[in-house]
């Protein structure tokens, strides 16, 4: 495995990679510094928010729609221009959105957080056909979500859990049909799931933050292999490039102190590696 990494500035808490497949450009986010930003064509482009923002799901080739502290957001990639389409516990000021993923039916998932992790403070939601619907509270820190290919199961963690949840789906709405089951339990090795993405083969690739690693775990919750990074604090990785079959993942440097910076001087960067398993496109929000 080759290692590379975007020329990019480092993000102080790097998230939610998006690869657009129709503008073939790679979206991410720092939570933190309430940034959006682009890689197209070798160059970079960042939008300033005035509150933290988190994930998205590509909507069209002008616009995406993005998961904000409070709102779900229509954004004009060309004009800049916003509209609220959803708020999103906007009467909930002490807590923020966190990872999210369009899902195979045209909805989008969505979790929420205290802004300081408080325990259980966070939700998952699904927004689809205009409705916003809680399915999971109790939260701590929601991550994890993504979709089976064969559209049966969604995916998400509670990283402070250390867990990682399996859920059945309804083939033709996408809704939950049973209760959510264990699919890996990072308890006994003390590992932290972040984000995850699956690939076409039903296998799914986790970052475990803390851990310098990308697990990627077979349908039936199996260790398949590790993929280990020069940086702590792997956030979630996503499937990009003209095949998809190049690996982006974000990371952070947010809470090192300055010893641990010095040992990882890319922490916050945005990794990229060719891999020999390819992953699926990343799913059309409908509104």
């Amino acid at each position: 495995m080759t290692l590379e990494y975007l020329p990019v500035n480092p993000c102080e808490l790097g998230e939610g990679p998006l690869w657009h497949p129709k503008l073939q450009s790679l979206f991410w986010f720092d939570i933190n510094a309430f940034k959006m930003h682009n890689w197209h064509n070798g160059k970079i482009k960042t939008w300033q928010f005035a509150e933290p923002i988190s994930a998205a799901g590509w909507l069209d080739d002008d616009s995406i729609l993005i998961a904000s502290a409070s709102a779900l957001i229509k954004f004009d990639l060309n004009s800049g221009d916003m509209e609220t389409v959803k708020d999103l516990e906007a009467d909930i000021p002490g807590t923020r959105s966190n990872d999210g993923r369009a899902d195979p039916w045209g909805g989008f998932w969505i979790g929420t957080m205290g802004l300081n992790a408080e325990p259980k403070a966070g939700s998952i939601y699904r927004f689809y056909e205009g409705e916003l619907r809680q399915l999971h509270q109790n939260i701590t820190i929601p991550n994890s979500i993504c979709f089976s290919p064969d559209q049966s199961y969604g995916y998400f963690a509670d990283t402070a859990q250390k867990m990682i949840w399996k859920q059945p789906l309804d083939r033709q709405t996408g809704w939950p049909t049973k209760d959510a089951t264990v699919f890996v339990n990072l308890g006994s090795q003390n590992l932290y799931p972040d984000g995850s993405v699956c690939d076409s083969e039903g296998y799914l690739w986790n970052a475990q933050f803390g851990a310098s690693r990308i697990a990627r775990y077979n349908p039936n919750g199996i260790l398949e292999r590790v993929m280990n990074l020069p940086v702590t604090q792997i956030t979630c990785p996503a499937f990009g490039g003209e095949n998809f079959n190049t690996i982006y993942t974000t990371t952070a440097f947010d809470g090192l102190n300055s010893a641990e910076l010095q040992d990882q001087p890319l922490a916050g960067r945005i990794f990229y590696f060719e891999s020999e398993i390819i992953g699926l496109a990343e799913y059309q929000v409908k509104l």
